[in-house]
């Protein structure tokens, strides 16, 4: 269950087919963050119309956003910062398995099979990003 209205709201806008795969991505976020040390709780909020993940207790990583566009309805993305080198890292680690945009998204095909073992990485990663510069500090 969602907890925030406005969150809620916006997944309940989403056409049928993209709001299923747009949970997924949700389920998959908070399933890695539970499975992942030091990253705690995380905060499910809105940022520029999407529902967004932030380790807000923690502090312990980067943003992470998914959402659907009408200008391309087949597609559905996964945002992170763009200044971090996160998807660049990712699009070294896995060229074959992902779409990547610029420095700041991975897109996804109504019909593709996702890569769950590599989008875990990416997800963790992102949601740790900031724990080595913690520790050194």
């Amino acid at each position: 269950m969602i907890e925030n209205a406005a969150v809620a709201k916006v997944f309940d806008g989403y056409p049928p087919p993209m709001r299923r795969k747009l949970l997924a991505l949700r389920k998959l976020i908070l399933e890695t963050a539970a499975a992942t040390a030091g990253v705690g709780e995380i905060e499910e909020i809105l940022k520029w119309g999407e529902p967004a993940y932030l380790t807000t207790n923690s502090k312990s990583g980067s943003t992470i956003r998914v959402g659907w566009k009408k200008g391309n309805p087949s597609q559905y993305s996964m945002y992170f910062n763009c200044q971090t080198n996160l998807v660049e890292t990712f699009r070294m680690l896995f060229p074959g398995d992902f779409r990547f945009v610029g420095n700041r998204s991975i897109v996804f095909e109504e019909d593709d099979v996702l890569p769950v073992d590599a989008l875990e990485f990416c997800i963790a990663a992102a949601l740790t990003y900031h724990l080595d510069k913690m520790k050194k500090g």
